[in-house]
């Protein structure tokens, strides 16, 4: 094992959040146990970090303190007349009596494993109220002799006591404290934590601020990562173009193609930035999953979801009957008909139709081309984005399903498309749901520039 490998312990009282916080450090779904059940851990657990292939941290995960109050006692009276030992020599005697082997097994291991470490993160429910128990167990973890950097996990709880808790640490003389809510962590969380570590770690202190420049580089590279699944979807869905015959079966049967098509393409996306943020569908509820439930569980192409994110398919002076089965065609049915729909577009309110979604029809005889609406590119980039921030600030000691509402983004209702899809709209070999697809350079490029607007540029108003 590495001589400077940094070791450090998560420790507290019972049912804290330690293992949940190791989950989001390490951004492992699958460490350890997480339950609302007391004492989840019974045993010390490891994971690593690695910088440029080399391990430089190493965590433990420790089972709960459960009863601080009768072993600060018993402490006290392992002393011998005349003698004084300092805290770790007390600690190192208690470990070999037999009670550190029996009715104090569980705070044994902490304690062992505290004296093997450099410092420990001790773990606090800020939900809770500050009692004598807790002061008992920072007494014995300070007796270890190792720095100790509270954290103060579920901050963004309504009834949370993070204050009074910050008060009990100065009078203990612990003025340093991190604010780490694992649901729902803070952008920066990491770095304020091992920032605090190195003040405490002075010697580590440079490795530390590599670590987490490391990681912050690795969020960044995540997002635009996630960003580009996302201007990659878009370029799929804009330049999709299927051909049918003018006929109302066939008009039918093309556009619940297309429908489905698109479909399948929005839930390949939200499976693959699930799996960059290292979430899983296991990881979820049944209805946790985006596209499942509420506002996400609602067609891609049916109007209500169009109006639940604020998307506007008004059709202007082509509103009304016409307007409603050119929705219907790319919504659950065709309650009023493509005959109608093409019957309006001959008779002179194409212009109606254009708007809705240009080349939905195609010509007006012979072959049809019908692609995808603007209405359809601004929902997909709504939800997506959405989602992305959303995984962003997902700690993954997360539980409870996603809750995704109507996102702030008036630019992406109301704005008008980036170029970069007006070329998709003529590019049909750049849609990789199409049958001539080509990943060319121009594709690339635009994927890029598409994938930093979305994620860094607002668009213009309208």
């Amino acid at each position: 094992m590495p001589e400077d490998l940094i070791k450090i312990a998560l420790v507290g009282h019972t049912n804290t959040g330690k293992t949940s916080l190791l989950r989001t450090l390490t951004r492992d779904t699958g460490f350890g146990e997480v339950a609302d059940s007391p004492g989840t851990t019974r045993h010390v657990e490891g994971a690593r970090l690695r910088l440029e292939g080399r391990a430089v941290l190493e965590w433990f995960d420790t089972p709960g303190m459960e009863d601080s109050i009768s072993l600060l006692e018993y402490l006290e009276r392992l002393d011998r007349p005349g003698e004084r030992l300092d805290g770790p020599a007390r600690i190192r005697r208690f470990l070999e009596t037999p009670e550190a082997h029996g009715r104090y097994e569980q705070e044994a291991r902490v304690l062992a494993k505290m004296l093997d470490c450099d410092a420990a993160l001790y773990v606090i429910d800020a939900r809770d109220p500050v009692l004598g128990k807790h002061r008992d167990e920072l007494a014995i973890l300070a007796a270890c002799g190792r720095p100790l950097l509270p954290v103060l996990n579920f901050v963004n709880a309504p009834a949370h006591r993070a204050d009074e808790w910050r008060g009990a640490m100065a009078r203990l003389g612990l003025h340093a404290v991190v604010e780490f809510d694992t649901v729902a962590p803070p952008l920066d969380g990491e770095q304020q934590l091992y920032a605090k570590l190195g003040v405490l770690l002075d010697r580590h202190a440079a490795a530390l601020a590599r670590l987490s420049g490391s990681l912050a580089a690795q969020r960044g590279a995540r997002r635009g990562a996630a960003y580009e699944m996302l201007a990659d979807l878009l370029i799929d869905a804009a330049a999709l173009h299927v051909s049918s015959a003018s006929d109302e079966a066939a008009l039918t049967a093309a556009s619940n193609r297309l429908r489905e098509q698109v479909r399948q393409r929005e839930q390949a996306c939200v499976d693959a930035l699930l799996a960059l943020y290292n979430f899983r569908r296991s990881d979820f509820a049944d209805d946790a999953l985006p596209l499942q439930g509420e506002r996400w569980g609602m067609d891609l192409f049916h109007p209500q979801a169009l109006k639940d994110m604020g998307v506007q398919v008004g059709m202007g002076a082509a509103a009304g009957a016409m307007a409603g089965a050119a929705v219907d065609l790319f919504s659950a049915g065709l309650s009023l008909g493509t005959g109608m729909l093409i019957g309006a577009a001959a008779g002179g309110l194409w212009q109606g139709v254009e708007k809705l979604g240009k080349r939905m029809a195609g010509k007006l005889r012979g072959w049809r081309e019908i692609s995808v609406d603007d209405t359809v590119l601004r929902l997909l980039a709504l939800r997506q984005r959405q989602l992305i921030e959303a995984l962003e600030r997902r700690g993954h000691a997360a539980r409870e399903p996603l809750k995704l509402d109507r996102p702030d983004d008036e630019a992406w209702r109301n704005g008008p498309l980036p170029e970069a899809l007006k070329e998709a709209r003529s590019r049909p070999e750049w849609s990789a749901l199409g049958e001539r697809y080509e990943d060319s350079d121009r594709r690339k490029r635009v994927v890029g520039e598409l994938a930093k607007t979305l994620a860094n540029a607002p668009l213009p108003a309208a």
